[in-house]
């Protein structure tokens, strides 16, 4: 809004003359259009004038959005950096900015960037709560950019088929302008952004008037065709197999404002290797989804936070079964053990009503796996069922409110051949805003159930919050239960249920610069967690940050958290009833950064802990990270990361020779030293704006070493046993992906990548290679599996298809 409370507002002209994509704004429409030029500062001094004049144009068809901009200033500032498509956050490069909420509903937004150097981004953006951005959401749209000496100016085509709204002879949307400067980091916003307001889409203005427009048939196809070609060594010798694949991505537009999405037989081979990591505690690891299907255009999915789409096409779970099967019988070999479930298909169906209700149907069928085993003694195959056949489904409403409220509903179901387990959760999600935007109020209901040959068990999680969210002084408090038996994690994610969770959070902010600092914050909050079954108090958490931006745009921010009064571990042991008392700890630590402008970056993190009640038990961590921008086309990065634990306590393994109770033998606690290594190298070189080059390594060590053994009691204390030998861990991962890729037509790619990786085979002795340098040079002698392929995507319009022909 305007300093009058009042929401800018612009009305474009229709046009029916063409409009040429190429950036020089030398069409007869421009010199005719109304323009934009009332713009303010929102960073890095909210409400000032802006350094450089801008002027923004904006005409309609009936086809698409047209935009044409000039961004005045001193071409040697202008900054135009090469990146990747919609990697521009803190990159060397100037931008503009065009987002449009065509439901005008302040809380669901479609964004479209080009830089300076002409690199698209686009982007699918939320303001009901979580102010997310989703980049990986990718439309067909067309921009230029040219440079002149008093400027640069830009020219964008945002067809209709790349949105969504509703069908109606008169159509008003939300809309904002933003252009960045990265020589001064300075943004400006057509309509004011103020930071000390919570939101963003809330604080839009008004694209108005936009009359008799249609919403075209969106109808396209994504056939691919993949080759290539992995590599890899196994027990019985190296492994080689060919990859063919092909198959085809289908969005049709069922009407003005519901897509449906398609894939069938996707190829998941070209994405970045996971982070893995040796995990010490009892609980799953979350992994990010580089699989764009399941990424791009899922906000609706995820508002409930039950789409965990990793749990699709996943490891087959009886994989480990089929390998301890085998290392126990060594009269068999196997021949086959897929580590993905192949995926037959998958399909979104999502979208908006003109009442503004959000609808969304996803659903996956994934293949039974099968492993395949050799029995040398009698000469025969034996087939295992390492996974069956699966349906996945999410079923989504969301009725956006007035004043950025919302009330959602989610159901989730899982259901497996043989009736073997199968899934259900429901979720009804509550979000209230008051009519300033100062205050928010949240509640949520969640009720799993879980059913089949082998299990049968219910359980819920309810929470509520409220908030001050606005102004410099903000705060708010949490309570939470989830029960010991709810379950989503068939289609979501919880590391662990049964807690009952009391949590407060205040903060006083500063946005306005001052002579020491552009901006700066204090916060603090606790975390109180007990039991919820049976009912006992579990742990305290206490964090305080504040944080400082100078100047010269480096920041700096101050870390302190502590359990200050020893607690209760109800899940280390993993033995039900049986708790592990730990020690209180506090740990301060100086995190920031330098100013990212220059060739040079880099960050850090620096910290320790200690625990009050052993000594000699240091915890410290070391994360230093640095980029250096050779050319405006070329740079490097890297991190080192070194966490030291001198006293770790968990769990190691089960006395074998004591009495079962409830299944379980008793659990062994180790008092033990945990260092972790982690490096990561990457090199980007990009040729055009369209084309770009990628390469990353990274190299994970852990060495875990026991300092001494103890029989865990049900009291949660412990007594000493004798040393057991043989029990250290010496952890490696090795990975390097290199990725080309070519956008030669809009819409269409080509991907050349290769992956290598340390085989599975290879285990390094804990008591020979302890030192990190020995590791690293070892990976490299060591037996590796490499994967090469070549994938070509093809993007075809129908609209398109229908004109040529």
């Amino acid at each position: 809004m305007n300093s009058w409370g009042q929401r800018n507002s612009y009305r474009p002209d229709k046009v029916t003359s063409a409009v040429k994509i190429d950036g020089k704004l030398e069409e007869t429409v421009w010199k005719s259009s109304t323009p934009i030029t009332t713009f303010t500062k929102s960073f890095p001094d909210f409400g000032k004038m802006p350094s450089h004049k801008t002027e923004v144009k904006i005409v309609y068809d009936n086809t698409a959005i047209y935009v044409g901009a000039f961004l005045y200033g001193d071409l040697k500032s202008i900054r135009r950096q090469l990146t990747q498509r919609d990697v521009i956050d803190r990159q060397d490069a100037d931008a503009f900015t065009i987002g449009l909420d065509t439901y005008q509903d302040r809380q669901n937004a479609f964004s479209f960037s080009v830089t300076a150097a002409g690199v698209q981004g686009d982007a699918r953006q939320n303001n009901d709560g979580n102010n997310s951005t989703d980049r990986s959401w990718d439309a067909v749209w067309e921009s230029a950019v040219s440079l002149h000496q008093d400027g640069w100016s830009l020219e964008m085509k945002i067809p209709y088929s790349a949105l969504r709204f509703a069908k109606k002879d008169l159509q008003n949307w939300g809309m904002q302008l933003s252009r960045f400067s990265r020589s001064n980091n300075e943004n400006i916003t057509w309509s004011p952004q103020n930071p000390n307001q919570d939101g963003s889409i809330n604080q839009w203005g008004d694209l108005s008037d936009l009359r008799d427009i249609v919403p075209p048939l969106r109808l396209s196809f994504l056939p691919y065709i993949s080759g290539g070609v992995r590599s890899e060594p196994t027990s019985n010798g190296r492994k080689t197999e060919n990859l063919i694949s092909g198959g085809m991505d289908v969005k049709y537009g069922i009407n003005e404002s519901f897509t449906l999405d398609m894939t069938l037989i996707p190829d998941f081979a070209q994405v970045q290797s996971d982070n893995l990591f040796l995990n010490l505690t009892p609980f799953q690891v979350k992994f990010d989804d580089f699989r764009p299907f399941f990424t791009e255009g899922t906000e609706l999915f995820n508002k409930a936070g039950l789409f965990y789409s990793r749990r699709i096409g996943a490891t087959p779970t009886g994989v480990y079964d089929v390998l301890n099967f085998a290392s126990s019988h060594p009269e068999y070999e196997i021949r086959k053990n897929p580590g993905i479930t192949r995926l037959y298909n998958a399909t979104k169906f999502s979208g908006r009503t003109k009442n503004k209700l959000g609808i969304g149907v996803f659903n996956a069928v994934t293949a039974p796996m099968k492993a395949k085993l050799f029995n040398t003694n009698n000469q025969k195959d034996t087939t295992i069922t390492t996974e069956v056949l699966t349906n996945y489904n999410i079923f989504v409403l969301d009725q956006a409110l007035q004043n950025r409220s919302s009330l959602t509903f989610t159901n989730t179901n899982v259901m497996r051949q043989g009736n073997s387990r199968n899934a259900n959760v429901s979720a009804l999600d509550v979000n209230l805003f008051d009519k300033k935007n100062n205050y928010k109020l949240n509640g949520t209901l969640r009720y799993s159930k879980i059913w089949g040959n082998t299990d049968n068990y219910d359980g819920y999680t309810t929470a509520i919050s409220g908030a001050k969210i606005s102004g410099k002084w903000q705060y708010s408090g949490t309570l939470a239960i989830e029960s010991d038996q709810y379950d989503p994690n068939d289609m979501g994610f919880i590391q662990n249920n049964n807690s009952f969770e009391q949590s407060g959070f205040i903060s006083l902010q500063y946005n306005n610069p001052t002579k020491k600092y552009l901006s700066h914050s204090y916060s603090f909050n606790f975390n109180n967690n007990y039991l919820y079954k049976p009912f006992k108090w579990a742990d305290l958490d206490i964090n305080a940050n504040a944080f400082f931006l100078f100047h010269n745009f480096w920041d700096m921010n101050i870390i302190f958290s502590a359990k200050p009064i020893a607690f209760n571990d109800y899940f280390e042991s993993r033995t039900p009833g049986m708790n592990m008392k730990r020690f209180s700890y506090a740990f301060i630590g100086l995190q920031g950064s330098s100013d990212s402008r220059k060739k040079l970056f880099f960050n850090y993190l620096i910290g320790g802990a200690e625990s009050s009640q052993i000594k000699d038990d240091p915890y410290y961590k070391m994360d230093i990270g640095a980029r250096y921008r050779f050319s405006p086309k070329f740079q490097m990065n890297s991190n080192f990361t070194i966490e030291n634990d001198e006293g770790g306590w968990g769990f190691s393994h089960r006395d074998g020779n004591s009495t079962q109770v409830a299944g379980y033998y008793d659990p062994i606690i180790s008092f033990r030293k945990v260092k972790t290594n982690n490096l990561v190298l990457g090199g980007q070189y990009n040729f055009t704006p369209r084309m770009n080059w990628n390469i990353r390594l990274r190299h994970n060590w852990t060495k875990l070493q026991h300092r001494s053994f103890h029989l865990l009691k049900t009291a949660g204390n412990w007594t000493d046993i004798p040393f057991v030998n043989g029990r250290n861990r010496n952890f490696n991962v090795f990975n390097i992906d290199m990725f080309y890729t070519w956008d030669f037509k809009w819409g269409s790619r080509i991907t050349f990548s290769w992956k290598n990786a340390l085989g599975n085979v290879v285990n390094l002795d804990p008591y020979v290679f302890t030192r990190y340098t020995k590791n690293l040079t070892s990976m490299f002698s060591n037996p590796h599996s490499n994967e090469i392929t070549l994938k070509i995507v093809y993007f075809l319009d129908y609209l398109d298809l229908k004109k040529k022909l």
